[in-house]
């Protein structure tokens, strides 16, 4: 008996029989599987447009498979939408928002299984973490990218445009190398399709993610949102779930150890977003897995190697990827480091999965014997700026640069240093601080990354580094260092450097500190109080909230208290 078939004659039974009924389902089908498909779909952003018709095809192939679907809706953040207000402090919130209104829905019904359709940048972690905590038979459909277009405008002479060239070019913007008439150009044809954004970014890392770790079909990342491709998986994803409910597969026996070993392996041989880190971390925290994951980055980044050169790590776009073969290809090229028993979706192991996949274009996936670089994608730096490690994207640093070393230039927020780069008081050399806008000092995590990427639009990202708490997008590219840990509103040193004292950052031997002496450091932090959160106006009950909450970073930011476990690497 399904958990979902309450004992016949009782309450439970009795109301919702009724409720059912009224909605039209017969009798004979009152004893099937009830699976829920969580459906993030919403008119506010084109990550999520297409999604209602995706849900459609779901929910047909899992009646057709002889199982009940009922669609739940929740909220879905847009990191290019939902950033517009509050500094973007709502996006990491909502992540965890997600989690809780799955929670309600799948054990307040007590549905038997669900099916998740995710597609921006918090939705895949969210749902991600969602079946980690419920451990319920699920399934993730990752529902697909965007494709840019050409510029007509005669600047541009019929280049092609995607949402990331549009984000690089506010720091041209602002240092008057182009007009708002050309940039309005870009924004026309930037977007051709629904989907996330192209490249590399945290959406389609993180699908890559989903799938390495075995909660995906295998070939859905990365894969066209406009496609057939994607319907058919669609209809493929709606049967499997069936299966899985069916058989008892629950998330908690394909989420394990060697699964999050597995992406975040993966992660690195692709140039994935800086942004998994926080995610894999929140994932391995709900399914209460004895993980330290970012000594996992640190620990398989001396074997694992760069095989992919996708934006922003180097020439190709994402449908490259696709077309050479995708998530299961270069897994394939992992096989050697991959723990292929590890159990997926598909009730096959991850070896099974991938052992017919091919590369169908050695320029774009590269074996491990000729990758396209030997450090790995993501690197994880330490060092008196950064006891607990801060990251940064190896990937996407200007000609694979040993180090960098500046005179610090402090700033509160983004928008105050993009002021300053429009005023020309950020100098080649440089070593940005952007620092109180971590998941409780933002709160929810403050964007860094448009200043990055009016770095880029400026031409000087190659001259300047970048060190933050903030929000990075994984399209970032530059001399960039993110998610240092702990952040600056929790005491880190971050918290005390001073204006115009010398950083360095070795990225060959992955360390990161500042020209003052320890005992220095301690006694500044022993003097600091953290300062007040400004919230600039209105209601924000839910931001306080989340700031009294939300766990450390090195914890995934999780919203809440968890049991801590000695962890391994």
């Amino acid at each position: 008996m399904y958990r979902s078939n309450f004992e016949p004659g009782s309450t439970r039974w009795a109301v919702r029989r009724s409720q059912w009924r009224s909605m039209g389902i017969r009798e004979e089908d009152m004893d099937k599987p009830k699976i829920a498909v969580i459906n993030t779909s919403n008119k506010l952003s084109c990550c999520y447009v297409h999604l209602d018709a995706i849900s459609a095809l779901v929910q047909q192939a899992i009646r057709d498979a002889g199982a009940l679907a009922f669609e739940v809706r929740t909220v879905a953040p847009s990191d290019f939408v939902t950033s517009a207000g509050k500094k973007a402090r709502y996006l990491m919130p909502t992540r965890d928002l997600m989690v809780n209104e799955v929670e309600c829905m799948m054990e307040g019904a007590v549905l038997d299984g669900m099916i998740c359709l995710s597609s921006c940048d918090k939705t895949t972690p969210a749902h991600l973490m969602a079946a980690a905590r419920l451990d319920v038979p699920s399934l993730l459909l990752t529902c697909g990218y965007q494709i840019g277009g050409k510029c007509s405008n005669e600047k541009f002479e019929d280049q092609f445009f995607d949402i990331d060239d549009v984000y690089e070019q506010i720091g041209a913007l602002a240092t008057r190398t182009i007009t708002l008439k050309d940039l309005t150009d870009m924004t026309d044809v930037a977007i051709q399709s629904p989907g996330v954004c192209a490249g590399l970014g945290t959406a389609n890392s993180m699908h890559i993610v989903a799938e390495a770790m075995g909660m995906t079909l295998p070939g859905n990342s990365p894969i066209w949102a406009n496609g057939r491709r994607l319907n058919e998986y669609a209809q493929a994803a709606g049967r499997q779930i069936v299966e899985l409910t069916r058989h008892g597969v629950s998330a908690r026996k394909i989420i394990t150890e060697e699964s999050i070993r597995n992406a975040v392996m993966m992660v690195l041989a692709v140039g994935g977003s800086v942004n998994t880190v926080r995610h894999i971390a929140a994932i391995a925290t709900e399914a209460e897995l004895p993980l330290d994951v970012v000594k996992l980055y640190e620990d398989y980044g001396k074997s694992i190697k760069l095989l992919t050169a996708v934006r922003p790590n180097g020439p190709f776009r994402t449908e490259d990827l696709e077309a050479a073969g995708g998530t299961p290809a270069v897994m394939n090229q992992l096989r050697e480091h991959l723990h292929l028993d590890a159990l997926t979706v598909t009730r096959q192991t991850v070896g099974e999965n991938i052992r017919d996949a091919r590369v169908k274009d050695g320029k774009i996936i590269r074996s491990l014997a000729d990758p396209v670089s030997v450090r790995p994608g993501v690197g994880i730096l330490r060092g008196n700026l950064a006891p607990n490690g801060a990251i940064v994207k190896l990937s996407a640093v200007p000609g694979e640069r040993a180090e960098f070393s500046g005179p610090a230039n402090i700033y509160e927020g983004e928008d105050e240093a993009i002021e300053a780069l429009g005023k020309g008081l950020i100098n080649k050399g440089d070593v940005i601080v952007l620092r109180n806008m971590g998941p409780s000092g933002g709160p929810g995590t403050v964007f860094a990354c448009s200043f990055v990427a009016a770095l880029n639009g400026a031409g000087i990202a190659e001259y300047v580094a970048v060190v933050t708490d903030g929000e990075l997008s994984g399209l970032n590219r530059g001399i960039i260092v993110g998610q240092l840990m702990p952040e600056s509103a929790a005491g880190g040193p971050l918290a005390v450097v001073r204006q115009g004292e010398t950083i360095h950052i070795d990225f060959v031997n992955r360390k990161i500190d500042m020209d003052v002496p320890q005992d220095e450091i301690a006694r500044r932090l022993s003097e600091w109080r953290p300062r007040e959160l400004e919230l600039g106006g209105g209601n924000s009950t839910y931001l306080l909230q989340y700031a009294q909450l939300v766990q450390p970073i090195e914890q995934g930011a999780v919203l809440g208290k968890r049991k801590v476990h000695a962890h391994t690497s």
